[in-house]
């Protein structure tokens, strides 16, 4: 069954492709190596591990989407390309008490708190409060996750690319402060053959502000079955968003 978690990334030719026949994207190697994978209790069956992303904001806190909830317990990695055995970081689920199981939901947002603090890797950067609203159409960002690389409807999914490693894209602002689209919660990026895009399993990852190390917002959902289109972002700019990620900060230093 199709999980129903969008994030990073681009497409390849086809399934034995290797991973430099990417064409809307491209494997990021160690170019992020505060983003991390969400790593399953055993491989799924195409023998992949990883179902969702995300990004280290704090020593201690990592941050995700909600509709990535697996359970109490989560088990995270950093490596750009995971292969049981390699280095595991656990930590205890909190998702916002406000999401209600709805993927395009104003509370799509989750921190894991490690049980102990994350060493040699320098966390990324949160927006100020309102501070993403005067985007303009001009704006890119670079979005990365370790979602698939292609995606079909579900009566062909076998044909499905899921290399599971760090990718990074760059899509470009196409809709914000929509009221009834997107609202103030969530923009939508570009995703297509130019700029690269997100696709399942890159939720929760981030959508860093043009090249920095900035998260403007994490993965959030997606407007079609084939991750074609446009990509929907939860923004990380909204007070009551701060609130609740700088509060698990603060209590967890």
């Amino acid at each position: 069954m199709r999980r129903l978690a969008v994030s990073v990334v681009v497409l390849a030719f086809a399934a034995a492709a290797p991973a430099g026949a990417i064409t809307f994207g491209s494997a990021d190697g160690s170019g992020h190596p505060n983003v991390g994978g969400l790593v399953a209790e055993q491989a799924y069956s195409d023998g992949t591990w990883i179902y969702c992303s995300g990004t280290l904001i704090s020593p201690t806190v990592f941050l995700t989407a909600a509709h990535c909830e697996e359970g109490d317990r989560v088990r995270v990695t950093f490596s750009s390309a995971y292969q049981d055995g390699d280095k595991i970081y656990t930590g205890t689920w909190h998702a916002d008490p406000a999401y209600n199981q709805s993927q395009s939901d104003p509370h799509d947002i989750a921190v894991v708190v490690f049980d102990k603090p994350v060493k040699g890797i320098a966390p990324a950067t949160l927006p100020e409060a309102g501070s993403l609203s005067g985007l303009t159409g001009s704006q890119t960002f670079t979005s990365v996750g370790y979602g698939l690389q292609k995606s079909f409807p579900d009566a062909a999914a076998w044909k499905d690319v899921a290399l599971r490693i760090r990718m990074l894209a760059t899509p470009k602002l196409i809709q914000i402060n929509v009221p009834g689209s997107v609202g103030d919660f969530s923009m939508l990026l570009s995703n297509n053959a130019h700029t690269g895009g997100t696709c399942f399993g890159d939720s929760g990852g981030p959508n860093f502000l043009g090249s920095t190390n900035l998260i403007a917002g994490v993965t959030s959902y997606g407007k079609n079955g084939t991750c074609a289109g446009t990509g929907g972002v939860f923004r990380l700019d909204r007070q009551n968003v701060l609130d609740f990620i700088n509060g698990f900060i603060a209590a967890h230093p």
